[in-house]
């Protein structure tokens, strides 16, 4: 009988710090979620942009004019859940001054402005979707 006993019992002691020890650790808070990245946007795609309707409203792009002075940047951000992009020119007609690609969800795209004047842009993608910026 005591040797069942000696035999049983390190196995007790193992089972039993084995469970405290995972009750330990799942009471550790852990945070498994990534960093939320902060962007200063100029101009922001909104949600639903994707979807026509936003030009009714003057809303697919927020401001959808925007007046900076020569040598600034402009940073537009895709609030939407679709893809976007910010192309120079009009749909149909891109002038190939600048163009960011495909903007992922919550993606951004910067670019400097060091020459004066009116630049027109627009969403490949979605052809009602048109913006401007004018450098002074």
């Amino acid at each position: 009988m005591i040797k069942k006993i000696i035999i049983i019992l390190p196995i007790i002691i193992i089972f039993v710090v084995v469970i405290a020890l995972a009750a330990s650790y799942s009471s550790i808070e852990t945070n498994s979620e990534e960093p939320e990245l902060i962007v200063n946007a100029d101009v922001i795609m909104p949600t639903k942009v994707s979807r026509p309707g936003c030009e009714e409203i003057d809303r697919c792009y927020i401001p959808s004019v925007i007046v900076i002075d020569s040598g600034q940047k402009v940073t537009w951000l895709n609030e939407d859940s679709a893809f976007h992009s910010v192309t120079s020119g009009f749909y149909g007609d891109p002038t190939d001054l600048f163009d960011s690609g495909h903007l992922d969800p919550f993606e951004s795209y910067s670019l400097d402005f060091n020459e004066t004047g009116t630049f027109d842009y627009f969403c490949t993608l979605h052809p009602w979707m048109k913006g401007q910026v004018i450098v002074e």
